[in-house]
């Protein structure tokens, strides 16, 4: 297998099997694992920078506002994610996590039309008509939005849409991302060690399981950002669904979370949508490209 298909891969598997490790620290609250994986997340990134030698890249920070701005952004995006996420799968909605995962495609296709005035083909509008009337019908039989599943979705969405224009790669973005939010995640997660937070009562291995939040975090988007050069988006974009599938999996067989006939209806709409959007995707990309003269 190619290393770069083989990197995409499991990358999203990975991120697929994150609720098994959320289950690990189910007993921490959800803001205090968020404040963990981004601690060590940046203990890790740094550590990796140094090895690699790649600090050339502060330098021209300071001179650049509009970076600082636009990953402070990020960070703030991607901190709402992991809590959403966290809080889901500790709270035994993985179901849903992963709702929001399948409805991500999506979403990244309207933002790109509202945000960079992206044109949608005919396939691409009826896959985001029939994704709205799945989402559409988990709302009228639950009585309430899939708040969950629109949350994530949206706000990894626009923490995509903020990364695509970014000039930093993967690993200083995390750095810097990780960097800003520091002085709000160290203190908050030294205050909570000494008033009763989970740290001050865990056995080891929850020590152990949240030190090992740091690599869990980075591993899997270094591994992304080397796949994702190396193979085709057609590729990618048929990979991405490997995450929430496992996830739903995961819901299924192992959390035993109660799928009912009529909520199936609406994750099927959705998978319907996928399946026309990939399907035009790739059929598009495998159109040859017009000859110039």
């Amino acid at each position: 297998m190619p290393t770069g298909l083989l990197a995409a891969a499991l990358s999203y598997a990975l991120w697929g099997l994150f609720p098994l490790y959320f289950h690990q620290v189910a007993e921490v609250p959800a803001f205090e694992i968020v404040l963990h994986r981004s601690v060590w997340s940046l203990v890790f990134v740094l550590g990796l920078l140094t090895v690699m030698r790649r600090w050339a890249w502060v330098g021209g920070l300071l001179r650049q506002p509009r970076t600082l701005l636009v990953f402070g952004a990020s960070a703030l995006l991607l901190s709402t994610n992991w809590v959403v996420y966290v809080w889901a799968v500790n709270n035994g909605r993985v179901m849903e996590a992963s709702l929001g995962y399948f409805i991500n495609p999506l979403v990244n296709v309207a933002l790109g039309m509202v945000f960079l005035h992206e044109k949608l083909r005919a396939p691409q509008r009826w896959a985001l008509a029939v994704a709205a009337a799945g989402v559409a019908w988990l709302t009228w039989t639950a009585g309430v939005p899939p708040w969950i599943a629109l949350a994530l979705a949206f706000s990894f969405g626009l923490y995509g849409l903020l990364r695509k224009t970014a000039p930093l790669g993967a690993l200083e973005g995390l750095a810097l991302e990780t960097a800003l939010l520091a002085p709000l995640a160290v203190p908050a997660l030294a205050w909570l060690s000494s008033h009763g937070g989970a740290l001050s009562h865990a056995s080891p291995a929850t020590w152990g399981w949240l030190l090992f939040a740091g690599p869990l975090t980075a591993v899997p988007l270094l591994m992304f950002a080397y796949g994702a050069r190396r193979v085709t988006m057609a590729t990618l974009g048929l990979l991405q669904y490997l995450a929430p599938t496992i996830q739903f999996a995961l819901a299924v067989w192992v959390f035993h979370e109660p799928l009912k006939p009529e909520r199936l209806v609406g994750f099927v709409l959705i998978w319907i949508a996928l399946a026309l959007y990939s399907a035009e995707s790739l059929w598009r990309l495998r159109q040859p490209a017009p000859a110039t003269a």
